[in-house]
């Protein structure tokens, strides 16, 4: 609402100009809009009238969602919008059946077109939809860039000038928007035909070399794409119903008028006119499909009737350019009107259903340039007519307002423009009454004579200064050629040059005929020949300008008004940028302050009870929360609370007046700062209302919860025990069957017993491969060849496990010990003994290792990498004598070190090796039969503790496992060398002892162990 951003007004002003404080200050309404504008809120209300600022960038605010946010709300209940004016316009015509009337106005460049776009936009939107309904929304919609094309001018000013003031009377019956009538005031500007759309046309030649597009030097616009325009143009005029023909004619007049221009004339010896060429002549005769000889003469020539005797009198160089011009715009003109009626046609539909008006207003704003002549003149006595229009109807609307709610009407002083219009228009003594006199009277007519004649017929008033009744200082600013008036938005001098023949009607009579003759379906319907018929003299610019303003005024009357005054925030057409002195000069011209002082003569704020008791109705006990009685006692209780005193405000039968700004705001901040305890006291009455709520809930959902329970849990507890009963039952039939084959009564027991096995089996499984039978948990009777079953398989996953923990280096020294109980398990008494010894690949000291790696391994490189060494004990071939040796297998061979100084003192090859003998006690010799032609060294016999290892290695390296032997006859014979041999003999006895015995042999005594 608009009280809601009072507040705020400090930042971004206020959003009506008759709640300024000091509202006949010019700099608090320009500062005020400066505000607004720089937070890109470009609409402000003065009352019911919006003024809006030209952005000249997009701001988003037209969306669909914009519509609908502003559809049938009251129009100070979102911030100001021209969505807003034309909602309440189209409500108040819907609801109360009352014609309305926009009127957009503001210079040019200030938006109105695009104000106007966005009223047509909302009201098509708005109007219900059915049938031709969405047929005349789209045509209406279409109907737009059409009348802009051929409507407003590429001039030196704006890109889009508007040379017209056209109202849209958008006609609503019971089934919504029906139809529109387009009611059109136009006038001639000199040598500024339209650029937007015959740019565009397929015509030889660029635009400049056409005399009457090139005399403004503004061919080009930036930004405009002349050939998408054209397009757009073209498709609107096809879907607004238009035939081919039409369209091909429509182009051709066009054509035909910039050819018309290029006509070119020269006087002759005689002082007359002649064509200087007649190639643009022929083309125009040729688009216009009219006789050539007549147009020929009719352009060189003005026909004079006088006693029924039609005489032809020559034109020079100069008149014959004011006929062919009169001809151009005469026909632009007529053509604009053919294409008026055209759409109205198309757009209007006839019915029986009751219809209503909206009148939409777009027209040209005051005007003040550096050179005024007539077209100023005519558009500026526009704006005083609307001007003296806007102040009888508000006056009047706010005098009705005052009437109806019994509050004693004050007069305001204002300006009453009526003495400028009456100036204008008065017959035989206005300015227009002077000028068509003087276009009239027979003899030596110029502006200077009308100027003359103005002077002396208007010398008395006051509001129309002249050079000669000017005193010494206006001298300086008005020229003996110049006129001022006084009008309503500041003095404006007017130059009289042209005013004579620019109020005259040029268009000569054979001019006529020859458009009469032609054959193009839309010239010969311009030029009707019934029109050649009448002998009347035709009116004067002037009088037709002033009749048809006057005519409007008579409609707008009869409709209630709403009003938008546009403005262009600067002159370069840039965003962001406000231009003090080009606002305040628009701010004048428009009326805006004087609008602002009419508004304000009252009341500055008015609502109805309603409204403002319920707004406001918390800064009293009495009326809050609620008020129970008659809307307006609550306001006067209200108000005495408030403590406002009789001047401030005044209580009519509807609504509150109050009469100053500063009262609102006074209320408004204490309402602002009342919200904070409003706030306190709701969030305490809401907190309290809603905890009492969740209480009552969770305490109903409690008890429904504990009852549930209950059941729940006493179902749950009788099932439980029902089926713990049938399993007991169960399980003891199970027992009592148990040794008899699977049948029903022992199904779910064995069952049981299954499971209960296998869960008590995965706790206890046993860790380690060797106890593995000893801890495998005993199973039941019905399970024991499943058991047995799942002992392999674990034996199998623990070995798995057991091979993949090992290093290749481990894994091969199990390998070894694999190897060791093929070969020695069950055959001889100490392998039980080497079972749990580990084999290592030397068992030398750690020093030792070291001297053998620098006095054998760096001698001996050739022998191969190390693979086995250890303390040894060699007995001698003959008498057995026993030294300490250090045994070293290595790659290629084995070799019989003597310890501390590692000297070899025997080495052979694996290839030597004939065998590898063992007994079958638990001695530790080793017997290794060489190969006979192997020096005649004879077999080596060694003894060491590790007997068992030492043989499985030497025959695994040597790659002679087969060659290993396990000797159980008790004695062993060996080769000496030299082709003796001798004999080792195995005993056992007490102790273990080698040695040599009385008969010779070596004698291995050991002791006796168990486990073969």
């Amino acid at each position: 609402m608009m009280e809601s951003s009072l507040v705020a007004r400090d930042k971004v002003g206020v959003q009506d100009f008759v709640l300024l404080e000091n509202f006949q200050s010019e700099d608090a309404f320009i500062g005020n809009l400066c505000k607004r504008f720089k937070m890109d809120i470009i609409y402000t209300y003065i009352g019911s009238v919006v003024v809006s600022i030209n952005p000249y960038k997009p701001l988003g605010i037209y969306t669909q969602e914009a519509m609908e946010e502003y559809r049938g709300v009251n129009l100070y209940e979102l911030p100001p919008h021209i969505f807003a004016v034309a909602d309440a316009a189209y409500q108040s015509m819907r609801n109360e059946g009352v014609n309305q009337c926009v009127l957009i106005s503001g210079e040019s460049g200030a938006g109105k077109t695009e104000a106007s776009k966005h009223i047509l936009q909302y009201l098509a939107q708005c109007s219900e939809h059915a049938g031709r309904v969405d047929v005349v929304k789209d045509r209406l919609l279409l109907s737009n860039p059409v009348l802009e094309a051929f409507g407003n001018a590429r001039t030196n000013k704006m890109t889009t000038q508007v040379d017209l003031a056209n109202t849209w009377m958008l006609s609503l019956t019971s089934k919504g928007l029906q139809s529109v009538v387009t009611y059109i005031i136009t006038f001639s500007r000199s040598h500024e035909l339209n650029t937007s759309l015959l740019q565009s046309l397929e015509l030889s030649g660029s635009p400049d070399h056409y005399f009457y597009l090139s005399q403004g030097s503004c061919m080009k616009v930036e930004g405009m794409d002349d050939w998408d325009n054209f397009q757009t143009v073209n498709k609107a005029i096809k879907v607004l119903g238009f035939t081919s023909a039409e369209m091909q004619s429509l182009w051709k007049i066009l054509a035909a008028i910039l050819h018309l221009g290029n006509t070119a004339y020269q006087d002759n010896k005689h002082g007359l006119a002649e064509f200087k060429n007649d190639s643009s002549l022929s083309t125009v005769v040729k688009l216009l499909l009219c006789p050539e000889a007549k147009l020929r003469v009719a352009l060189t020539h003005r026909s004079i009737e006088a006693r029924n005797e039609r005489v032809m009198s020559p034109l020079n160089a100069e008149q014959a350019c004011y006929a062919r011009d009169a001809l151009a715009k005469a026909i632009y003109e007529r053509l604009f009107e053919w294409l008026v009626r055209r759409l109205n046609a198309s757009l209007e539909k006839t019915g029986k259903d009751t219809r209503h008006y909206i009148g939409l207003l777009d027209i040209y704003g005051f005007e003040i340039i550096v050179c005024n002549s007539f077209e100023q003149f005519c558009i500026n006595f526009c704006n005083e007519k609307l001007q003296q229009l806007f102040i009888e109807l508000t006056l009047k609307s706010e005098q009705e307002e005052y009437t109806n709610e019994g509050i004693e009407w004050e007069p305001v002083e204002y300006f009453n423009n009526k003495v400028i219009c009456d100036l204008v228009e008065e017959r035989h003594k206005g300015i227009l009454a002077v000028l068509d006199e003087e276009c009239l009277r027979p003899g030596d007519v110029s502006d200077s004579t009308f100027l003359a004649k103005l002077m002396k017929t208007c010398r008395n008033n006051k509001h129309l200064i002249v050079h000669e009744t000017s005193g010494y200082e206006g001298r300086k600013t008005i020229g003996r050629n110049q006129f001022r008036l006084l009008h309503y938005a500041g003095e404006v001098t007017y130059n009289i040059e042209g005013f004579v023949d620019k109020n005259n009607d040029l268009l000569y009579r054979s001019l006529k005929e020859v458009a009469s003759l032609s054959s193009d379906i839309i010239l010969k319907e311009v030029f009707p020949e019934s029109e050649l018929f009448s002998m009347k003299r035709p009116p004067t610019a002037g009088t037709q300008f002033r009749t048809s303003l006057n005519q409007l005024m008579e409609i707008l009357k009869t409709k209630e008004p709403s009003y938008v005054r546009c403005i262009k925030p600067n002159h370069a057409k840039r965003p962001n940028l406000f231009d003090n002195s080009t606002i305040l000069h628009q701010v004048k011209y428009l009326g805006l302050m004087e609008n602002l002082r009419v508004r304000r003569a009252g009341f500055c704020y008015r609502r109805t009870f309603t409204s403002f008791l319920q707004r406001y109705k918390s800064l009293c006990h009495s009326t809050w929360p609620n008020w129970k009685g008659d809307p307006r006692g609550g306001v006067t209780t209200l108000c005495k609370h408030l403590k406002l005193t009789g001047d401030q405000y005044k209580i009519g039968k509807t609504k509150l007046f109050i009469r100053f700004p500063k009262t609102l705001f006074s209320i408004e901040d204490q309402f602002q700062n009342k919200k904070n305890d409003l706030a306190t006291l709701i969030s305490a009455q809401w907190r309290m209302y809603h905890f009492r709520t969740m209480y009552k809930k969770m305490k109903l959902s409690a008890i429904v919860i504990q009852a549930h329970w209950r059941r729940v849990k006493a179902q749950r507890y009788v099932a439980k025990y029902r089926a713990a009963a049938l399993t007991i039952r169960r399980f003891v039939t199970g027992f009592i069957h148990r040794h008899k084959p699977k049948c029903a009564q022992n199904l779910i027991f064995l069952e049981f017993v299954r499971v209960n096995y296998l869960e008590r089996l995965s706790r206890a499984l046993p860790g380690k491969l060797v106890a593995l039978d000893e801890l495998w948990l005993r199973a039941p009777v019905s399970l024991v060849d499943a058991s047995s079953h799942l002992k392999v398989i674990y034996r199998r996953l623990l070995a798995v496990k057991l091979m993949k923990s090992l290093t290749p280096e481990t894994k091969s020294l199990y390998t070894l010990k694999i190897v060791a109980s093929d070969l020695f398990k069950g055959h001889k008494s100490s392998y039980p003994s080497s079972v749990p010894l580990k084999y290592n690949t030397s068992y030398l000291s750690q020093q030792e290792i070291s001297l053998k790696e620098q006095l054998f391994d760096a001698k001996y490189l050739d022998c191969g990498g190390h693979k086995f060494s250890l303390h040894c004990t060699k007995y001698d071939r003959h008498g057995y004598k026993a030294r300490q040796r250090i045994f070293v297998i290595t790659e290629k061979g084995c070799y019989l070190l003597e310890p501390g100084n590692f000297k070899v003192k025997e080495n052979f090859r694996f290839r030597e090796i004939a065998g590898i003998f063992v007994s079958s006690l638990s001695d530790g010799v080793v017997v290794i039969k060489l190969q006979a032609d192997t020096q005649n060294r004879g077999d080596l016999i060694l003894e060491t503790v590790c007997a068992i290892e030492l043989a499985v290695k030497l025959g695994f390296y040597a790659k002679k496992l087969e060659n290993i032997s396990v000797v159980k006859t008790g004695s062993i014979s060996h080769d000496k060398g030299k082709g003796k041999t001798g004999l080792i003999v195995f005993e056992e006895g007490p102790d273990t002892i080698t040695a040599q015995g009385k008969t010779g042999n070596l004698e291995v005594i050991s002791m006796e162990l168990s486990g073969i």
